[in-house]
């Protein structure tokens, strides 16, 4: 994948090391919120993705693609694709224990992925820069190590709390995250 200026980390940039309170290496992680499209499981149409994280950095899923997921006939919608490339990367961002938001994603479709396939999903950081996170993503068709149909590159920016109360629900947030203070 050539990845653009935008989610390259500039020169220098280490990729980042676990968070002392990260899940440990091959913990399954929650969902952020059960309303989420991409990982809750109280979405009635989502995509219920579930993730771990086999070293503390980077997060591995699967997706299995089914009929409400189709573009062309029989055939995973590029958009679907994309949401599910974004969610394990906001997942494996979520590991550094910050909350951050999508800036921008690059996705390259590869393969066709049909209907009924297992994508598994795969996401690290090559590194942090201030506020800014840069990510990259695969997925790949029926095994970890089986044809990748799907890439991605993403720059993620640290927010605040507030951000979430301020353009979103701040009770819902609240009542998901006891850890976290909000102050809208």
């Amino acid at each position: 994948m050539t990845r653009s200026p935008v989610t390259t980390p500039p020169s220098g940039t280490e990729p980042p090391k676990p968070h002392p309170d990260a899940p440990a290496p091959g913990s399954a992680l929650g969902t952020h919120y059960s309303g989420c499209f991409g990982c809750g499981v109280d979405h009635p149409t989502g995509l219920h993705i579930s993730a771990f994280t086999p070293d503390g950095l980077s997060v591995e899923a699967e997706f299995v693609v089914g009929e409400p997921h189709q573009g062309a006939p029989l055939l995973a919608h590029g958009g679907v694709l994309a949401t599910a490339m974004d969610e394990v990367i906001g997942m494996s961002v979520w590991l550094f224990r910050k909350p951050y938001v999508t800036g921008r994603l690059e996705t390259d479709f590869l393969l066709p992925v049909p209907v009924g396939t297992t994508l598994h999903l795969r996401a690290w950081c090559n590194g942090i820069s201030g506020r800014k996170a840069y990510l990259e993503a695969e997925g790949r068709i029926g095994a970890p190590d089986g044809p990748v149909a799907v890439r991605a590159a993403a720059l993620f920016i640290e927010v605040e709390m507030e951000h979430f109360a301020r353009h979103g629900d701040a009770e819902a947030i609240t009542a998901e995250h006891h850890d976290f203070e909000v102050n809208p």
